[in-house]
């Protein structure tokens, strides 16, 4: 038996999940790690943190499932994505704290960019719009705000990443340096129309680009692991970022096929083939996954808070102790109240991308309570991708998008949310008998690299629906729902 181990390095927690021959999940480990907040708006992680949580994650998922090192043919690697890490070449020691993707420090920095009129230049070049969420603006900041770094940079002492980069950097005994496609596509200083870095970004962003990583496919040779780490050589064989991997996972291979990701916030990825398509919508145009050399396009459209709404409702309004509870209560509300909350707790994302809006609650009355709070929050979460899926229309018409929405994440679970979400966009919505979707795409991506898994077509084919929700809302009432909905965004885009 040969098997194939899957690193999900997220943003709270890293994960190591061990796939057998048949690609089902045998043994898994998870360990949460620290964030640090330095200043309001910052967020940051500690690398050696991100790299002990996925080398202690990784032994224990073999310990668990008994097996030896010399059994694991392939290792894949899925992270959060625009995460900045610099290092010392030679070393490899950290020279400051990870920027976290959520970190807003560059935002004067980015408005300043598209004041002076680049922000043209940035989104032809690399489909994203400029905005502190991405890596480049990050990595400046770090060799203008840490001692010695610029200088050291230029005399090619350090080396810039993604968390992907860090730990195959880490993994391999400082051997490779190298990323994958979807995860440079983050760094707003990836052409993805010609498939390498922009000088030009790179010049304006002032980084010396000796520093940036080799872009290779996300099925690839990445080296092997060092064999001290888990007791034999292990070659790395897949890399994506997590959202495209989970797009991978789905099998949404083909044009039009869409997928939709429920953590705290949510990510919808669009497959258009290989057209990147230039969103008049405020989507991102970003590569889904890159095989033979071949890259694949996506819009993508991102949600900050959805699941994160629920926590909200636990720790800070205390109306449910876990959050399971949440679609139990929504079922209790009372059907005649229409209470719509935007949860704006900071900003909007797509199609909006207004970061100073504020969430806001409407159709209040006297009989509002704890229920028809949950049930307005778990609609938000539709409503919000319903706004996706019409911005994803507009901007896609030649082909058209796929009625049926393949759904994975934490919230995916819920049938009361994922109910409604087919209710309100229309539209069948299918999760997957596999949940593990993330883990599974960059599983197979290394898998099918070292010849362990089948081929693009026969992945596919085993995609198997575990559920389908189907559209029970009547048309008329679909459309009154969603109207109020804008009315209630508009209102928090004047407040």
């Amino acid at each position: 038996m040969t098997y194939v181990l899957a690193v999900d390095q997220g943003t709270t927690s890293t994960r190591a999940i061990l796939f057998d021959e048949k690609m089902a999940p045998i043994a898994r480990a998870q360990e949460e790690f620290p964030q640090h907040f330095p200043n309001s708006g910052w967020v940051e992680h500690d690398p050696n943190d991100l790299w002990s949580t996925t080398l202690t994650t990784c032994r224990e998922a073999v310990k668990t499932a008994d097996v030896s090192a010399s059994q694991i043919g392939a290792i894949g690697i899925t992270n959060q994505r625009e995460t900045v890490v610099v290092w010392d070449k030679e070393t490899g020691a950290p020279i400051h704290n990870a920027i976290v993707w959520q970190d807003r420090r560059t935002a004067d920095y980015c408005h300043s960019l598209r004041e002076a009129g680049h922000a043209q230049m940035f989104k032809d070049r690399t489909g994203l719009l400029v905005d502190p969420y991405f890596s480049g603006t990050k990595l400046k900041w770090l060799l203008d705000n840490v001692d010695g770094a610029r200088e050291r940079a230029q005399n090619n002492q350090l080396l810039f990443g993604t968390v992907d980069c860090f730990l195959i950097w880490k993994l391999t005994g400082g051997a490779v340096h190298a990323t994958d496609a979807t995860n440079a596509a983050r760094t707003m200083m990836y052409d993805i129309r010609k498939g390498r870095w922009s000088e030009t970004i790179c010049d304006l962003l002032d980084i010396p680009m000796e520093m940036l990583p080799e872009v290779k496919d996300c099925a690839g040779d990445f080296g092997v692991t060092d064999a001290g780490l888990l007791g034999a050589e292990i070659p790395i064989c897949g890399v994506a970022g997590d959202q495209q991997a989970a797009t991978v996972g789905q099998a949404c291979f083909e044009p039009g096929m869409l997928k939709s990701t429920y953590g705290t916030g949510c990510f919808a990825l669009l497959n258009t083939g290989d057209t990147p398509v230039v969103s008049n919508n405020n989507l991102l145009t970003t590569i889904a996954y890159q095989l033979n050399g071949k890259p694949t396009y996506a819009l993508e459209g991102s949600i900050f808070i959805a699941g994160a709404v629920v926590q909200w409702l636990r720790d800070e309004l205390k109306l449910i102790t876990s959050a399971g509870e949440t679609h139990s209560l929504a079922a209790q509300a009372d059907p005649n109240q229409n209470v719509v909350l935007v949860p704006a707790f900071v900003g909007l994302g797509a199609p909006y991308w207004n970061p100073d809006c504020r969430g806001a609650v409407f159709g209040l009355t006297r009989g509002s309570g704890p229920a028809e709070f949950a049930k307005a929050a778990l609609e938000s979460v539709g409503f919000q991708t319903r706004d996706l899926l019409e911005a994803m229309s507009a901007d896609w018409q030649a082909e058209g998008v796929q009625p049926t929405l393949r759904v994975d994440g934490g919230m995916s679970a819920s049938n009361w949310a994922m109910q409604f979400l087919s209710d309100i966009i229309g539209a069948p919505v299918d999760r997957p008998t596999i949940q593990e979707t993330t883990a599974l795409g960059v599983a197979w991506l290394a898998g099918m690299y070292a010849g362990i898994y089948p081929d693009q077509a026969a992945f596919a084919a085993q995609w198997a629906c575990e559920t389908e929700f189907a559209p029970q809302m009547d048309g008329s009432q679909r459309q009154e729902r969603y109207a109020a909905w804008k009315r209630a965004v508009e209102a928090t885009q004047v407040f």
